[in-house]
């Protein structure tokens, strides 16, 4: 029997939206100040983290003598306790609500990041790792389904796609991203230590902010027992576990900016000194193009095809690479194809991450948006661990050195077929969302 589409395949049809600077201004206006405080949350969050992150693995390695397994297993673990774990968070977030949730997540990462700065041993780094890998699994699932659950009600209540609201939450988290590192830049010429109580600082002031401004409770937000009785019925709920895997395939692609890219970036050049240059680019064109590309899409594209889109973009941009790379380019002219990669897995990422978190609330049952939210994450880590073995695994295989980016972009397409084309649970879940606004 064939399926009737429902509006979260087909997408709600927004009105012709004003271009350039004046609409950028005007959504961001138009956002209830909730909105507004999440994703500035998520701008913060981000500068806090990445002020961090890039400098871990060089520490380890130098100033505490760790060797490259160990400082590999730590990696994994501050992923695996933050993707990992995002399901908990997810669900905690269902049954207390969004303010203390989020509160507790700001006082583990400040602590996780003051303890990491006066580590000096294994276990105490991986104590920190931990803790701050689980902040994150705290906070992330909190502010990501409260701001798509606002979008929604925004939505429809007549002020515009959700997909801008999920695109705004896209740019602050590439502009933290790409600030964060500048200010770990320029602490590190202290040491190690003054950069994580920075990272530390940026979490206290989103905690005293956040207790000041974040409502005690959210209108319209129902929380209690009920909302984690029944988690095994998201295990059943095949539509979104085929949005979690597409959405899986996705970042198993992105996570290659960190495993293919460097490598290639590296055989073309000798250093991997120009990685930080298309680290950059990337962040710059989200941040400038996201809004843009996202009222574009809104206009022509509903959710579905939205994401197909976006993974075709990604497939071509590891296509790219696989064809130049028998030529063995090298210099300026090698690493114009992992250029045209970044660039064209970036427009994917356009595409398909705005998409996928509005899509997420048309599958989750009502009260249970955290958990769904969460378990999308949750489920795609376990991908992308999975995955990026494998890639690992083709690269010292001694097989052609185009064949990596060929699967990888025959895996982009493929994920494509995953994308459900009827509802979850979406005409159950938006009935509740109208009641409760009224």
């Amino acid at each position: 029997m064939t399926e009737t589409p429902s509006r979260a395949t087909t997408g709600p049809r927004p009105r012709t939206a004003p271009r350039g600077d004046a609409h950028r201004e005007r959504t961001w206006r138009g956002l209830s100040p909730l909105l507004r405080l999440l994703i500035l949350t998520q701008l913060a969050f981000n500068i806090g983290f990445y002020a961090v992150l890039p400098f871990l693995a060089e520490h380890l390695g130098t100033a505490i003598g760790m060797a490259g397994w160990l400082v590999g297993l730590v990696l994994g673990l501050r992923t695996f306790s933050q993707q990992g774990l995002f399901v908990v968070g997810g669900a905690l977030t269902d049954r207390y609500g969004v303010r203390p949730v989020v509160l507790a997540g700001c006082v583990l990462r400040i602590a996780g990041f003051a303890w990491l700065g006066y580590a000096q041993q294994a276990w105490a780094v991986v104590g920190a790792v931990l803790i701050i890998g689980f902040a994150a699994a705290l906070f992330s699932p909190a502010v990501e389904s409260e701001v798509a659950r606002q979008a929604v009600l925004r939505e429809e209540s007549g002020g515009g796609s959700r997909t801008h609201v999920l695109a705004l939450l896209t740019v602050a988290g590439q502009a933290g991203a790409f600030v964060g590192p500048f200010l770990g830049a320029l602490l590190l010429s202290v040491d190690f230590r003054a950069v994580c109580l920075a990272g530390a600082g940026v979490f206290v002031l989103v905690l005293f902010g956040h207790l000041w401004l974040l409502p005690q409770h959210i209108p319209g937000r129902a929380v209690g027992r009920k909302a984690a009785d029944r988690p095994a019925a998201l295990l059943r709920n095949r539509h979104f576990l085929g949005l979690c895997c597409a959405y899986g395939a996705y970042l198993l692609a992105y996570n290659q900016l960190y495993l293919l890219l460097p490598e290639e970036v590296e055989r073309a050049a000798g250093s991997q000194a120009a990685l930080a240059w298309l680290f950059a680019l990337s962040s710059l064109l989200v941040v400038t193009a996201q809004l843009p590309v996202t009222r574009w899409t809104a206009r022509r594209l509903d959710l579905r095809r939205s994401m197909a889109a976006g993974m075709l973009l990604v497939a071509a941009g590891f296509a790219v690479v696989a064809v130049a790379r028998p030529a063995a380019w090298t210099g300026t002219a090698g690493l114009l194809p992992a250029a045209g990669f970044v660039v064209l897995l970036t427009l994917g990422q356009m595409l398909v991450a705005p998409a996928a978190r509005a899509w997420v609330p048309d599958f989750a049952e009502d009260g249970r948006l955290g958990l769904y939210t969460g378990a999308m994450s949750s489920v795609s880590g376990l991908i992308v661990l999975a995955g990026s073995a494998g890639a690992g695994w083709l690269l010292d295989t001694g097989l052609p050195p185009a064949a990596p980016w060929l699967v990888l972009a025959a895996i982009a397409v493929a994920s494509i077929g995953l994308l459900p084309r009827g509802s979850g649970q979406g005409q159950r879940s938006r009935a509740p969302l109208i009641k409760r606004r009224s």
